[in-house]
């Protein structure tokens, strides 16, 4: 095999649980032979606009978004966010029924996020949404409108699933919640995804070292939360390492099969709804 060195630009949200599932390829913790990681941070919804140009060679995607990109990624076995029962939340000011719910503006974080889909599955209706910044939800929410347009309620990823309370608002639906009530399966929110064209050797490469990167930050935890909390935007500790626990896991260090059941079924039932324009057959990195 060549020595020649492979540069992986990796895309990921500059979160506490990914930085923290990053953090050995970040700091250089584990030893990558000929590969070297650099590492882009903006939000998911941005990925995913990005993952359509195939820009990265590994990125994190949302599962919703990853229905438009089956030509140019595959999914990894690892690094994947699964909601195990819990999952992005709708809140609002006040309590509200699924009809008001459906009846309601909803700030959303982006069209292609799982969120968004998951909320649309839930209600099985289409609802009127406003695109607004995943950090500034709560916000719009509290002040009813966001640059103009009212806003009802707010469709919370991130953080804010855990800190909406401490702001004065309301849980209104838990869509983890309902898709375990539905399926008995954890909600797939999103993944890592590698490029098609590098090869089958090279996106084995990188599928194990992503491994690697989470077993360490598993093993590692103190020295790995020390670091993600520079990424956790005024979270304490104690609600970081809850939060990261969320989404940094078991799960996270493969799908496994009932993971990947999860995520075909995701996208059967989008495709069902009307809101994928084909049914996609998830494909993973052996």
């Amino acid at each position: 095999m060549s020595s020649e060195t492979i540069s992986i630009r990796v895309g990921h949200s500059p979160d506490a649980d990914d930085a923290f599932m990053f953090y050995s390829l970040a700091k250089g913790k584990i030893d990558t032979g000929r590969y070297r990681f650099t590492h882009e941070l903006v939000d998911i919804e941005t990925l995913n606009r990005r993952a359509q140009g195939a820009d990265l060679e590994l990125t994190a995607v949302s599962i919703h978004s990853y229905a438009y990109l089956t030509d140019q990624y595959m999914l990894c076995e690892s690094g994947a966010s699964m909601g195990d029962n819990y999952g992005p939340r709708v809140v609002a000011q006040h309590p509200m029924t699924l009809d008001e719910l459906k009846r309601s503006r909803i700030a959303i974080p982006g069209i292609g996020t799982s969120a968004y889909l998951a909320l649309r599955l839930c209600l099985e209706c289409d609802f009127a949404f406003e695109i607004v910044p995943f950090d500034e939800i709560p916000d719009a929410v509290i002040c009813g409108e966001y640059r103009g347009k009212p806003v009802d309620a707010g469709l919370v990823i991130h953080e804010g699933q855990l800190t909406f309370a401490d702001q004065g608002l309301t849980l209104v639906l838990e869509t983890g919640e309902w898709w375990m009530r539905e399926t008995g399966l954890p909600l797939p929110l999103g993944a890592n995804v590698v490029r098609r064209d590098l090869g089958p050797q090279v996106r084995a490469d990188v599928q194990r070292y992503l491994r690697e990167s989470i077993q360490y930050a598993l093993d590692h935890r103190q020295e790995a939360l020390d670091y993600a909390l520079s990424f956790g935007r005024g979270l304490e500790r104690s609600k970081a390492d809850t939060f990261v626990g969320m989404y940094v896991n078991d799960w996270t260090l493969g799908f496994g099969a009932r993971g990947r059941e999860s995520v075909r079924l995701f996208l059967e039932r989008g495709f069902q709804a009307g809101i994928l324009p084909k049914l996609i057959v998830p494909e993973f990195v052996d």
